[in-house]
């Protein structure tokens, strides 16, 4: 026997903003039952776990000892402007002059998650 990843749950302290935030990183839409005020939420991923959003009153005190990888389907740059416009900050800039690396950023809470490389990306370096 085996256990399936149901979801990847994200503490916060507003679960229907943050949920908001992620809904507009991965394009798929909030759980149709979310409204604002809700003290848990999901976003429902097109493959995989659903990311949960559940309220807590503790906030973020130290570095994730886990955290979600973004592979965009545009350009590594094109994506870390993108998710800055839509208030993403960026923690640690680890992209190296040979197109390798990732960017490390942090979501309206202060949760790290990294941007790699796209295909696309990586496809350029190997030719």
């Amino acid at each position: 026997m085996v256990s399936v990843v149901q979801n990847v749950a994200i503490d916060c302290a507003d679960a229907y903003e943050l949920a908001e935030f992620w809904s507009r990183v991965t394009g798929r839409p909030l759980h149709p039952e979310a409204k604002p005020g809700d003290r848990e939420t999901q976003v429902p991923l097109a493959e995989g776990p659903a990311l949960y959003f559940n309220q807590v009153p503790e906030p973020k005190r130290t570095k994730n000892r886990i955290h979600l990888c973004l592979r965009p389907e545009t350009s590594r740059e094109q994506e870390v402007e993108r998710l800055l416009g839509l208030g993403a900050t960026l923690v640690a800039d680890r992209r190296n002059p040979d197109g390798s690396g990732w960017a490390v950023l942090a979501d309206l809470e202060g949760n790290e998650f990294c941007v790699l490389r796209s295909e696309s990306d990586r496809a350029v370096m190997n030719a």
